[in-house]
């Protein structure tokens, strides 16, 4: 049987956005299973699902885990952003052959409010009590620190299927001194599967500097950092490379 692998995507995502490197994946055998998250199936024009605004990390992950259970192996882990995240608190439960994280978001320890976040975030973070809503980044905003890489004609397109995210997902992040639950801790220790960190240099939701410091809480983890790509790397210019990095670490641990 092929290996499989469970993509997770980041906020305001789905399972779209998986598009481009399933292609590339399912051509290597691989069985993919893209996920959307919990109240993310919806229209990007749409009202949001109020209980958005208060699923946590953890809501997440247990969602998550009900589906991987469901799989009948245990899969590679694939998460982008948030995904990434995600994925790292899953490893640490033991539910992934091996881990690929792509621009992740980072678990509490890390601080990650860098100048480029805190603009990234300057809308939502500036509403009062943005914790307990749905959010959704500005146009400009999602520009500055995700798609700025991509043809305009693509930021238009990929914004516009932009929907709305948890508040508490972000508040949960990015504040996580203040979160009584500390929902976004990963103990590295109960993650002895293989990880493979990928950075792009030109991140500002992401900052470089704040996924190394991910990939070094991973005794052993592969850590790769591409210079012209930013926070985008499943679909922006140059994406082919990127996956061919990872096609080619999986084959490596199969042969390990």
């Amino acid at each position: 049987m092929s290996d499989t692998i469970f993509m997770i995507h980041g906020m305001w995502g789905g399972s779209w956005y998986w598009e481009k490197f399933r292609s590339v994946f399912e051509a290597k055998g691989y069985r993919c299973v893209a996920v959307t998250l919990p109240y993310h199936d919806m229209d990007p024009k749409g009202i949001p699902d109020s209980r958005l605004g208060t699923t946590g990390l953890l809501d997440y992950a247990e969602s998550l885990e009900q589906q991987i259970n469901k799989l009948g192996v245990k899969p590679i882990i694939m998460g982008h952003s948030m995904g990434g995240l995600l994925a790292q608190i899953l490893g640490a439960r033991s539910l992934a052959k091996s881990l690929v994280l792509l621009a992740p978001a980072s678990p509490s320890g890390i601080v990650a409010l860098k100048p480029s976040v805190i603009k990234s975030f300057w809308s939502v973070m500036t509403t009062w009590s943005f914790w307990l809503k749905p959010m959704r980044q500005t146009f400009g905003e999602a520009v500055y620190s995700m798609l700025h890489l991509l043809p305009e004609k693509e930021q238009k397109e990929t914004y516009g299927k932009f929907v709305y995210e948890s508040g508490r997902a972000a508040f949960e992040i990015g504040y996580w001194l203040l979160d009584s639950k500390n929902a976004s801790k990963v103990d590295e220790s109960k993650v002895t599967c293989p990880v493979l960190v990928v950075a792009g240099a030109e991140d500002r939701i992401t900052p470089a500097s704040v996924v190394r410091n991910v990939a070094r809480k991973y005794r052993g983890a592969t850590y790769k950092e591409f210079p012209n790509h930013a926070h985008w790397v499943m679909a922006e210019p140059g994406w082919q490379e990127v996956a061919e990095y990872i096609g080619g670490w999986l084959t490596q641990q199969r042969s390990d």
